[in-house]
């Protein structure tokens, strides 16, 4: 008997029935339309707000150019000291070099150590959570321990500790911050895997002789993989903070790069006489992790409870 038959045989037993082929009309339901998405925003003003200012954010970490045409490594020593004004906006450095466009061009470096971060955290918590959970007795036992060390330390501790071994600069980082998010994603992925494991259809699939590993491809994780998305969202905001207080205390990208923990960290020593070197960026900062913890909270909450 094939394992295809296998499958389709726990499927009929269950009353499930295979996906409808193109031009046969699809069941009654509520689809996602933009239609329906507007109306969700424009509902919730401060959700609306907050995808703009996450939407800003992606476009100047890849397309710095549509926000500013200035050079953020270039600067005029005549023109140093500068208070926010139309043509500088976030005023000027020690250096004449302006803080906007430092600003800008920095996104894309503590974009994608985030997102670095957020993968790593994913990819790596996941596979221990979903092993953990679907082979279980000792596998479980060990790697559930192992968790459990990781969550008794501190994540910046654990974070300075790795970037320490690991060595400076931004992917190092963004691997160490990762690492550190790794107990949470597992913890996540495990429960969802063990509830999932218990469900009507995994059971009738194993009594029916489906392999592991088709049990596991086509039913658990599939019913298992949306909270811990849910998680990442959720792990976006602190994982910006996380790898900016690794920036600012030096961890990060070298000098002229425009991190923006680096940036922060720069300006402190400017705090009496050029305030704007450390708050605007740090605005900045603040603005992107409030923005991405409200779409999180939608996406978790409101949106499910809408569909």
């Amino acid at each position: 008997m094939s394992q295809s038959l296998v499958d389709d045989q726990a499927e009929a037993a269950l009353g499930l029935s295979r996906p409808v082929e193109p031009g046969t009309p699809a069941e009654p339901g509520r689809p996602v339309g933009v239609r329906r998405v507007l109306r969700f925003l424009l509902r919730r003003p401060g959700l609306l707000l907050s995808a703009v200012v996450l939407v800003l954010v992606v476009l100047a970490a890849f397309w710095p150019d549509l926000f500013t045409s200035q050079d953020p490594l270039k600067g005029v020593p005549s023109q140093n000291f500068r208070g926010p004004s139309g043509s500088h906006w976030f005023g000027t450095d020690e250096l004449g070099r302006d803080v906007f466009s430092r600003v800008v061009h920095g996104a894309q470096l503590s974009l994608k150590a985030t997102l670095i971060a957020v993968l790593v955290a994913f990819v790596v918590g996941g596979l221990l959570g979903v092993v953990a959970g679907f082979v279980g007795r000792w596998v479980d036992d060990v790697l559930m321990r192992f968790v459990d060390v990781l969550l008794a330390i501190p994540a910046l501790f654990m974070s300075l500790a790795l970037v320490t071994a690991l060595g400076y600069g931004t992917v190092k980082v963004a691997v160490a911050v990762g690492i550190a998010s790794v107990a949470s994603f597992a913890r996540v992925a495990r429960a969802e895997v063990l509830r999932v494991r218990q469900a009507v259809f995994v059971e009738a699939s194993r009594s029916c002789g489906a392999r592991w590993y088709s049990v596991l491809g086509r039913h658990v994780l599939p019913n298992a993989v949306g909270p811990v998305i849910v998680l990442a969202t959720l792990d976006f905001g602190s994982s910006i903070l996380a790898v900016s207080a690794l920036s600012f205390l030096g961890y990060g990208a070298p000098p002229p790069a425009p991190e923006w923990g680096t940036l922060i960290s720069d300006g402190r020593n400017y705090l009496a006489n050029a305030w704007w070197l450390t708050a605007l960026p740090g605005l900045a900062i603040a603005a992107t992790v409030l923005a991405a913890n409200r779409v999180a909270r939608a996406l978790d909450g409101e949106w499910a409870r809408q569909r």
